[in-house]
């Protein structure tokens, strides 16, 4: 945030109140009962209005810059923010209280007396216990006088953006059902110039003569060499159910961590990620680099009472062949569950994760699908690999 320019309001403090109402009764009843020190003491109070109202003219002249160091963590991790105060007046400023909107809530920030021309820095920590997009600002400044009956406050409108991903679980992959060539699957479409044979072919002007393949060209009588291609990596996609249906108390929460686990965990593998949201979001990672674009879409979902749910599955098709499926929900009846089993040929394999269950009771089995019933995500990263290897 760059220094800005202030807007501010000034209002009056319950004290305030208290003095001004002191103020009314006393003169008052000292001009009816005629009792010249009750009117002395109200007009003692109403000096002291007076005073407050004379202090607050001399408002502190003051530049602020916020920055957020870093603007994106994991949940529970540490952010703060760094206000640096520059005193622009040629007085003298007074101490100043500050607060800072993070979200729905409020960080109070402590600001010292500052010389002419000085400046201060002033560091404090931002609430990381919620996942979330949080918007910090406006920062408020607030300045009282000596008595505390008069309060300005003075916001700076400039805003900040804090993005608090969800937790990730150290877990395996989706489960790919392997490939029995050890250089992986490949296709025509490949990108040329790996190390996977997909073919013979007719030599091309400019192919490298190293990939002649000599017993073919003799066979044929025409030149021929080999097609080499990189290999074609499993797609995973993660399917994160956004309904409010399938999820009690605070389960969706773990929800979002296993569907960020898994697809960080794709990533990290090195296969290329796509990440659907059965509301309409979709993000897409082709290596680790690329996670932070999917875990800022996670930062930012919420359950919705009117989004599909798993029926939206049904209109999902995927983009290529071999593409692996995981699909994360809460506790869907069976008919939402059926959903997958509808779209599991589109797939080379299926996992289903339902969070949620209470009584330990075995989850529903989803036809053609590996699937995992926990209570929360740990549950869900201590159990997984297990499943997976078996």
């Amino acid at each position: 945030m760059g220094s800005s320019q202030a807007t501010g309001s000034t209002r009056i403090t319950g004290s305030g109140v208290a003095m001004a109402a002191a103020t009314a009764v006393l003169i008052a009843a000292g001009l009816v009962l005629d009792y010249p020190e009750l009117l002395a003491l109200g007009l003692v109070a109403g000096v002291a209005l007076l005073c407050a109202a004379g202090w607050m003219t001399v408002t502190p002249d003051v530049t602020l810059i916020r920055e957020i160091h870093p603007p994106s963590v994991f949940q529970g991790d540490g952010a703060r923010a760094l206000v640096t105060v520059t005193n622009a007046a040629r007085r003298r400023s007074p101490p100043i209280l500050a607060a800072e909107t993070v979200g729905e809530q409020t960080v109070a920030v402590a600001l010292p007396s500052l010389a002419p021309g000085a400046r201060f820095q002033a560091a404090y920590p931002l609430p990381t216990d919620r996942r979330g997009v949080f918007e910090v600002g406006p920062l408020v400044v607030g300045h009282t006088d000596p008595l505390r009956l008069l309060h300005v406050g003075r916001a700076f409108p400039d805003r900040s953006t804090l993005r608090v991903h969800p937790r990730i679980h150290t877990v395996d992959p989706l489960p790919t059902g392997g490939s029995p060539d050890m250089d992986g699957p490949t296709s025509a479409t490949s990108p040329l110039g790996g190390v996977a044979f997909h073919s013979l072919r007719e030599y091309v002007r400019g192919d490298d003569l190293r990939l002649i393949h000599w017993r073919s060209t003799a066979r044929t009588g025409k030149m021929m060499v080999r097609h080499n291609v990189v290999p074609n990596e499993p797609r995973m996609t993660v399917v994160l159910d956004t309904s409010a249906a399938p999820y009690a108390g605070d389960y969706f929460e773990d929800a979002v961590r296993v569907a960020a686990s898994l697809a960080v965990s794709g990533a990290q593998h090195g296969f290329p990620v796509e990440l659907w949201t059965t509301g309409g979001r979709r993000g897409a990672a082709e290596s680790s680099r690329d996670v932070a674009g999917l875990l800022d879409l996670l930062a930012a979902v919420a359950p919705a009472d009117d989004d599909p749910g798993l029926a939206e599955l049904t209109r999902m098709t995927p983009g290529e062949d071999g593409m692996v499926l995981g699909v994360v929900t809460g506790q869907p009846p069976g008919a939402r569950l059926g959903a997958v089993s509808a779209v599991r040929s589109r797939f080379a394999m299926a996992s289903v994760v339902c969070v949620g269950e209470e009584h330990g009771r075995p989850g529903l089995p989803v036809r053609g699908a590996l699937t995992v019933n926990v209570r929360t995500s740990d549950d869900f990263a201590a159990v997984w690999n297990s499943w997976v290897r078996r």
